[in-house]
C-alpha cells in the first residue's frame, strides 16, 4: 500500500461509517452501538495508516484529535484523567515563549541597527490591528443580531459550574500591564507584552554600545534564538499526544447534551468567524498577492495545535519558525506575532462582542446597537493585555456585562460551551497574527514571495 491507496481506503472507510450513523440517527434501522464504535474506530485504525504513510507532524495532530474525541466519547472518565498530558505540553511549550521572543528580538534590533524600523513596524503593526479587530467586532454584532441565538435559551438543568472571579480594570491598569515591573516575573506569570516592551528596550540599547561590547551579546542571542527553535522541534514530537488529549478532556468533560442545548450559539460564532477568515482576510492576502495556499500549509500546524489546546500561546514557537520559513524576516515575524497576541485578537474581538449580546438576549433585556456597539469597543479595549490562555476572555466578559448592569447568570450558559468556543477565536487569533506578519512584511518590503511560493511543510 502507498500513500494514495490509503487516501483511498480513508475515504470508503468513512463514507460507509457515515452512512451507517445516519441509518441509525434517521430511524431507517437499528444498530449496536458496540457496531458503530467499531466501524468509528476502524475509521481511526485507516487515518493512523494515512497517517503512517504521510509522515506530516501535522497529519498525525489532526489524526490525534480524531482519536481524542473518540476517546471522550466512548471512555469520558479515562479521557478526563488524559488533561494531565495537556498540561505537559502546555507547560514545555511557555518555557520556549520568554527566551525565543527576547532572543529574537534582541537580534533583530540590534543585529541590524535600524531603530527607525523599529518604530515603522510598530505604528504600522497598531493601524493594522486596530482597522482589523474593529471590523472582526462589526461581524460578531451583525452576527449575533441576525441569529438571535440568546433569545428563549436555559441553563441545561443539573449545570452548575463556578463563574472565574473578576477583576475590574481601569485605563490606567490596561496601560501599566503593558510595562514590565519586573522581567523575571514577567516570564513566570507568562505576560508576553510586557516581555516583548523589555526585550525591545533592551535591543535598542544594545543597538546604541560600541561594537566590541555588542557583540558578545548579540552572539548570545543569536545562539540562544536557534537553541530554542531546536528545542520546540524536540517539543513538537510530543504534540499529538498532547493535543489528542486535550481534546479528549475536553469531550469527556462536556458530553453532547450541552453542546446540544447551545448549538445555536456554538454555530453564530463558527460562522461568523469563518466568513471573517474567508472575507476579510482571504481579501487581505489576495490584495496584497501573498501565495494562498501555500500560507494555509504554513499556519495549519500552529493552527491545530492552538484549536486543540485553546492557547495561543502553544501555537507561538511554531507560529514564528513558520512564518520564518514562510518569507517574513525573524526582526519582524518576532516583534509582530507576540505584539499581535495582545492587540490583535480577532477570534477574541468577535467572540466578545457576539457573546455580549447573546447576555442581553438570553436576560430579555433589548439594547440598541448604539448601545450594543458602545459595549463591544470598551470590550475591544478592555481585551487588550489579555494573555493568550485559555478563558481569559471569559472573566473580560464576566466584568464588561457587569459594568454594563447585565445579569451574569446568562455567562453560565456560556461557560459551558465555552472550551469548544475558545477553540474556534483562539485558531482565527493566530491566523490572523500570522497573516499580520506578512501584512508588515509586505510593508516594509522585505517579504521574501519566492521563499513564500517555495514553502514546504515538514
Amino acid at each position: 500500500m502507498n500513500k494514495r491507496k490509503s487516501v483511498v481506503l480513508v475515504f470508503i472507510i468513512l463514507t460507509i461509517t457515515v452512512i451507517f450513523h445516519l441509518v441509525d440517527i434517521y430511524n431507517f434501522n437499528s444498530f449496536s452501538p458496540l457496531f458503530l464504535r467499531i466501524l468509528r474506530w476502524i475509521f481511526i485504525g485507516s487515518l493512523i495508516i494515512y497517517a503512517l504513510y504521510k509522515r506530516s507532524l501535522t497529519t498525525w495532530i489532526l489524526v490525534s484529535m480524531v482519536i481524542g474525541v473518540e476517546v471522550g466519547l466512548d471512555f469520558p472518565a479515562f479521557a478526563k484523567d488524559l488533561r494531565v498530558l495537556s498540561q505537559i505540553f502546555l507547560r514545555m511549550v511557555k518555557t520556549i515563549i520568554a527566551p525565543i521572543l527576547f532572543s529574537t528580538l534582541v537580534v533583530g534590533i540590534a543585529g541590524h541597527s535600524d531603530l527607525k524600523q523599529v518604530g515603522r513596524m510598530g505604528w504600522k503593526s497598531l493601524v493594522y490591528f486596530e482597522v482589523v479587530t474593529t471590523i472582526a467586532l462589526f461581524i460578531g454584532l451583525l452576527a449575533i443580531n441576525i441569529s438571535q441565538a440568546g433569545v428563549g435559551i436555559h441553563i441545561p438543568p443539573g449545570f452548575h459550574e463556578e463563574l472565574p472571579a473578576t477583576v475590574p480594570q481601569t485605563w490606567q491598569d490596561i496601560v501599566l500591564h503593558i510595562f514590565p515591573e519586573n522581567f523575571v516575573k514577567s516570564i513566570y506569570n507568562g505576560d508576553v507584552l510586557p516581555i516583548v516592551v523589555f526585550s525591545v528596550i533592551f535591543g535598542i540599547g544594545l543597538a546604541m554600545v560600541k561594537e566590541e561590547k555588542r557583540k558578545p551579546m548579540l552572539l548570545f542571542s543569536e545562539s540562544l534564538a536557534e537553541t530554542m527553535f531546536k528545542f520546540t522541534n524536540i517539543i513538537m514530537y510530543f504534540a499529538p499526544i498532547g493535543v489528542g488529549a486535550a481534546i479528549a478532556f475536553t469531550v469527556g468533560h462536556l458530553g453532547l447534551d450541552i453542546l446540544y442545548s447551545l448549538l445555536k450559539l456554538l454555530l453564530t460564532l463558527y460562522a461568523s468567524l469563518l466568513v471573517f477568515v474567508g472575507v476579510v482576510f482571504f481579501s487581505i492576502a489576495w490584495f496584497l498577492k501573498i501565495p494562498i495556499r501555500q500560507f494555509i500549509k504554513a499556519v495549519s500546524e500552529p493552527v491545530a495545535i492552538a484549536f486543540a489546546t485553546t492557547s495561543s500561546e502553544s501555537a507561538l514557537p511554531i507560529a514564528m519558525e513558520n512564518m520564518e520559513k514562510f518569507g517574513v524576516p525573524r526582526k519582524i515575524v518576532s516583534f509582530v506575532l507576540p505584539t499581535g497576541y495582545t492587540f490583535n485578537l480577532d477570534g477574541t474581538t468577535l467572540y466578545l462582542s457576539l457573546a455580549s449580546v447573546f447576555v442581553a438576549q438570553a436576560a430579555g433585556i433589548h439594547m440598541s446597537f448604539g448601545s450594543q456597539l458602545i459595549m463591544g469597543l470598551t470590550l475591544m479595549l478592555t481585551s487588550k493585555g489579555v494573555a493568550g490562555v485559555p478563558r481569559a476572555s471569559l472573566v473580560i466578559l464576566l466584568g464588561t456585562v457587569s459594568s454594563f448592569g447585565l445579569p451574569v447568570w446568562p455567562v453560565l450558559a456560556v461557560l459551558g460551551i465555552d472550551e469548544l468556543m475558545d477553540m474556534a477565536r483562539t485558531s482565527v487569533n493566530v491566523i490572523g497574527n500570522t497573516l499580520a506578519s506578512c501584512v508588515i512584511a509586505k510593508w516594509e518590503g522585505e517579504f521574501d514571495q519566492q521563499k513564500a511560493l517555495a514553502f514546504v511543510a515538514d
